[in-house]
């Protein structure tokens, strides 16, 4: 039976659980239950606080987890990313008071607040800095040079706004970009039952991202009808009845749909449809 960790609370705990429902697994009715077991599916799910999953997969015990990027780099565990999911999106930057520093390098010395020591003093050693204190705190770490126990820290930042309140602002590059990421521990060997949740996974982040168009159009046009509508592979296009015409049906990237239509319908194309795709394989 298949062991996967999924985050228990926080930004993650939602989508991964939707995910996961859309993928066709049971998922938990009640917040409370740490453990559920799926005999349809042979998996057994755990609901873990999001910053110790790493740590358990890394080890071994479980196959699978969901967790971030941002987690999984600062835990230092032996577990590595093998699929990214587009949801839980952060960015890692510095920041402090105006002029305090314009680059990571300036940081050699100085004192640097942080939630994610591990993250911090990875990046700080790749730049070369070998002597800052990175000193860990939990939770918002805003007021922390106000505070007079960092110089600067190190944060994610949305639109910055909360750090300007607070008389900083960010400087030189990021840090990290994270979002949410499955992980397996590094070196597992392959499993069928682990390839076959990678799968559905994909399956639904494809359906998330494409739709199904079809469309009737003169066979003249369909060169170009088609040029707009590649498919992934290649469209399906069928005759109809009314001679000279054909159905065509393609898919294509849900946020180009309506462009998509109005190209189609200034070469002729009519009968435009575009549905939504519940699950796929490819």
């Amino acid at each position: 039976m298949l062991r996967i960790a999924v985050p228990n609370k926080g930004s993650l705990a939602e989508p991964a659980a939707g995910m996961l429902h859309e993928a066709g697994y049971r998922q938990r009715k009640d917040s409370k239950e740490l453990v559920l077991v799926d005999p349809e599916n042979q998996v057994e799910f755990f609901y873990l606080r999001p910053r110790d999953i790493a740590i358990y997969v890394g080890s071994g015990r479980l196959d699978v987890g969901f967790t971030g990027r941002d987690l999984l780099l600062d835990s230092g565990a032996d577990a590595e990313e093998v699929l990214a999911l587009g949801f839980g999106g952060s960015t890692f930057r510095f920041a402090g008071p105006p002029g305090v520093a314009k680059s990571v390098q300036e940081l050699e010395g100085r004192r640097i607040a942080t939630s994610y020591t591990g993250l911090v003093e990875k990046h700080l050693a790749e730049a070369g800095v070998k002597a800052a204190a990175v000193t860990k705190l939990d939770g918002a770490v805003e007021t922390a040079v106000q505070l007079g126990v960092a110089d600067v820290i190190a944060d994610v930042v949305e639109t910055g706004t909360s750090l300007r309140n607070a008389g900083m602002e960010v400087f030189g590059e990021p840090i990290l970009v994270s979002d949410a990421v499955v992980i397996r521990p590094v070196g597992a060997p392959e499993d069928a039952g682990v390839d076959q949740f990678l799968r559905r996974l994909q399956g639904v982040l494809v359906a998330r991202r494409y739709v199904m168009m079809d469309y009737d159009i003169r066979a003249e046009r369909v060169a170009e009808a088609v040029a707009l509508t590649p498919g992934l592979e290649s469209p399906t296009v069928s005759p109809l009845h009314s001679e000279g015409w054909v159905a065509v049906r393609a898919m294509v990237l849900r946020k180009e749909a309506q462009r998509i239509m109005d190209d189609l319908w200034s070469i002729g194309a009519r009968a435009i449809l575009v549905t939504n795709i519940h699950a796929c394989r490819l």
